[in-house]
């Protein structure tokens, strides 16, 4: 199992990320060999694995793979001479521009060898086609809120906040009113702390709590 050092992202830079919509599948045959890449959404680590586990063909020669969620990332040969197959579907990752992303790049063998440049167009390339025709849906940075209301106020704040995409995460009603838990858009925070003052009238306090 290989992990390095952080690899740098540039797609993070230039233009929102994106995860996939649900999972695709891509199959070439290169030389004989036939390639099937199969991609998923993840949403941490475990379940990226989960997802080689479930895809990886038993009767193959190799299941390559590689995921990335956010800076945390892992990929694997297989097999593979080193640095054909597990780097080129990560790179394949990073450059169509996704994150919380695992792909599974499957070979079976044909008979004829492609050599390392070969095996890495072949791997990388394969990964690349498959997320380049799925379907994809933005990434959102969501940030937490908490605050403490009145309960004949809890109604209202939660109906105006869902205006902006805030969706409540835990109510805890407790004996003089409601603490309430929201997570919602970070490029909201601003605009839902004026609406709190503005319904509270500068009285609800909002604590970020991410």
């Amino acid at each position: 199992m290989q992990r390095h050092d952080v690899i740098p992202y540039p797609a993070r830079m230039s233009e929102p990320l994106h995860t996939l919509a649900t999972a695709c599948r891509h199959l070439e045959e290169i030389k004989k060999s036939r390639f099937l890449a199969q991609a998923g959404p993840v949403a941490d680590p475990e379940q990226a694995l989960a997802f080689v586990r479930e895809v990886s063909a038993t009767d193959a020669t190799h299941n390559c793979w590689a995921y990335r969620i956010g800076q945390d990332y892992r990929f694997n040969d297989d097999g593979e001479p080193g640095g054909t197959a597990g780097r080129p579907i990560l790179q394949a990752i990073e450059g169509q521009g996704f994150d919380r992303v695992a792909v599974v790049v499957t070979r079976w063998y044909g008979g004829i060898k492609l050599g390392a440049g070969g095996l890495a167009r072949a791997y990388g390339g394969t990964a690349a086609e498959c997320l380049r025709t799925a379907g994809r849906v933005p990434l959102v940075a969501m940030v937490r809120l908490d605050l403490d209301c009145d309960f004949g106020e809890l109604a209202l704040l939660k109906a105006r906040l869902r205006e902006l995409g805030a969706e409540p995460v835990q109510e805890q009603f407790g004996a003089n009113g409601v603490r309430l838990e929201l997570q919602l858009p970070a490029q909201h925070v601003a605009e839902a702390g004026q609406r709190i003052a503005d319904l509270s009238r500068g009285r609800i306090a909002v604590r970020r709590t991410e």
